[in-house]
């Protein structure tokens, strides 16, 4: 209960995203039914070790949240999706990026970690900035709301990428992009092969919009956008990671009809 003033602070700060009425702050409702089974990845998960990737000052000293801002045009004004925030190391500057007029949306799957991050929102003052708890395997953002939708250094960490990725999909306005940030190595070793990750948006609709080599950030930068309907979970076909990969990225590619 100690937590409540600050999410309510926090969730108020959010017109697109919520409203409130006196009582508790109402969220826009996702699809989230049941719609049936989604394929499993054929790979290793990473397991989540910490929130922390490395220390902000490092991050800050590299202009890591600043490059990637950049290359993934985000702009004042425009609503975000930090997915996997952590302790909130990108929240916080996207709040200082998409400035009074834009709105952030953090969220994590760790209560703990949510909590903090919560304190962490209403102590520094960012009105523009929500928190939220998902799960793993669907975020809960609502429909139609994002610019911009962030997954830095957690995608190996998601145990069912189709149905996440398919998840998110209506929560992206018409431009909307989702940016990944990862490293060019195995998922068992905290990174994701450009192979498999561009096959597994692909398998659930998504096309490749850019992809850049991002130093600063301990990897690479992809940008997708959805593109034509979205596929029903059945018809999913799911990657197969060729044997050989390894950190030179190696190939993916859909199995055999």
């Amino acid at each position: 209960m100690r937590l409540r003033p600050a999410l309510l602070i926090a969730f108020a700060a959010l017109p697109p995203l919520a409203a409130c009425d006196g009582g508790p702050p109402r969220v826009p409702q996702h699809n989230s039914e049941d719609v049936g089974e989604f394929p499993a990845a054929d790979r290793p998960v990473a397991s989540i070790v910490s929130s922390r990737w490395s220390n902000e000052e490092a991050r800050d000293r590299l202009n890591e949240a600043g490059e990637v801002m950049d290359k993934a045009g985000i702009k004042p004004g425009m609503t975000v999706a930090d997915i996997g925030a952590g302790e909130g190391y990108y929240t916080i500057r996207l709040s200082k990026r998409v400035g009074p007029d834009g709105r952030v949306l953090a969220e994590d799957i760790v209560p703990e970690v949510r909590d903090a991050l919560a304190q962490r929102v209403a102590r520094e003052r960012l009105d523009n900035v929500s928190v939220r708890l998902g799960k793993a395997q669907d975020p809960k953002l609502p429909e139609n709301s994002f610019d911009r939708i962030l997954m830095v250094h957690m995608y190996h960490e998601i145990e069912s990428p189709y149905e996440f990725l398919w998840r998110i999909r209506p929560s992206l306005r018409a431009d909307g992009q989702v940016i990944v940030v990862d490293a060019d190595r195995e998922t068992r070793n905290h990174g994701t092969p450009p192979a498999l990750l561009k096959c597994e948006f692909a398998a659930v609709g998504y096309e490749l919009v850019r992809f850049e080599d991002m130093p600063s950030a301990g990897g690479y930068m992809a940008a997708f956008r959805a593109r034509g309907g979205r596929p029903a979970p059945e018809v999913i076909r799911p990657c197969r990671l060729a044997s050989h990969v390894g950190n030179s990225g190696g190939s993916a590619r859909p199995p055999e009809s």
